[in-house]
Formats: structure tokens, sequence, C-alpha cells
């Protein structure tokens, strides 16, 4: 997976309420572990975060964190990831995430992680990336957003081809084959040149 070193993954600084998504976030750690793929997310110790982060460990994957100096005891740091970063703020969290990673997934999450996730489609929609952007919808978690995202491009918000700008797994063993995928077309149709930063809007 050479044009995927590192992937992000949002995901809920809580637990949620059902238990696939702690499995799922588990389930993903060991992928990414088992095909060398380093681990950049949020930083925290607690909920899916911190289950997706100990399980990247465990099968002996490479983790970073990356967390606000104001989210560090409220989020519980994990102190055993291989690098965490200290940031000032979100802003700065969330460029730092963009810059350390190749591809994104989403797993289910809070309104932080939805912030975080449509503000990379976002910039995929401006072509400030071609990074590719997968959603995990475990347990149909995600299709409420994905039935809002039809509804804005049949009400003409949304520009046509942007369901294109982003990928849909049902289950987390589908997830890397489908993120490598996405890369290798990207390189196939635009060559390895590096994305443009976000920061450059």
């Amino acid at each position: 997976m050479s044009a995927i070193r590192n992937v992000c993954v949002y995901c809920g600084s809580s637990a949620g309420s059902d238990a696939r998504f702690g499995d799922a976030a588990e389930a993903l750690g060991r992928a990414l572990a088992a095909e060398g793929v380093g681990l950049v997310y949020g930083g925290g110790g607690d909920g899916l975060m911190g289950r997706l982060a100990r399980a990247t460990l465990a099968a002996g994957g490479h983790v970073t964190g990356v967390i606000p100096s104001f989210l560090i005891r409220k989020e519980h740091a994990l102190t055993a990831a291989h690098e965490m970063i200290v940031v000032g703020d979100m802003h700065e969290r969330k460029q730092t995430m963009f810059d350390r990673a190749d591809a994104f997934i989403a797993l289910p999450g809070g309104v932080g992680t939805l912030e975080e996730l449509v503000e990379q489609m976002t910039w995929a929609q401006l072509d400030r990336h071609a990074k590719p952007i997968l959603i995990v919808n475990i347990g149909g978690f995600w299709r409420p957003l994905l039935a809002l995202l039809a509804h804005m491009h049949i009400e003409g918000f949304i520009r046509e081809g942007f369901d294109l700008r982003y990928l849909v797994a049902e289950r987390i063993e589908d997830a890397l084959p489908m993120l490598r995928a996405a890369a290798e077309r990207r390189m196939a149709d635009r060559g390895p040149q590096d994305a443009v930063s976000p920061r450059n809007m």
C-alpha cells in the first residue's frame, strides 16, 4: 500500500451506544497495523478513539496523536502513542492531521467527527486536495448523512460528480482495499504530484 502510508481516522471520543462501533474501531486498528499503515488520530484515550489507537498499538502499528493542549486532560491523551503532537487549537489540530495523512476514514462519532469529515469533503469539492475520503457506515450509522447529501444534490446545492469525491464502506475489511484502489486511480489520473494544502485556500 505504498501510495497510502498514513491514514487519518476521525471517530468519537465516546464509545457510543452500539457495541459494533467499538468492535469496528479495534478491527480497523488491527487492519492498519497488518498493512503497515500508520494511524493519525485525535490523540485521545477514551471512547472509539482510544480503542482504535490501542488496537493499532497492540497489533504492532504506528500511532500519531494530535491534540490541543486544552484537551489533554479532558480527552485523556494516550501517552502510549509513538508520537503525540500537542497543538494550540482545533484549527492547528486539523491542519496537522491533514498534513500527516494520505487518506481519511470516518468511523461513528459526534459533532466533532462530523465537522472534521465535512471539512475534508468541502476541501475536496473545492479541489484543494485529492486524498481519498472514506465513510465506514457501521450499522447504518452514517445513513442519515448520506441521505442529506443526496437531498442537497437533488436540490441543486452540491455540484455534479461530488459523490465521486468520497467512498462508503459497509464493512471494516473493505476500507483499506477501497482506499488503496482510490489512491491508485488518483496516481494514474493525476500523477504523483503532492496535494494542494488547504492552508493555501
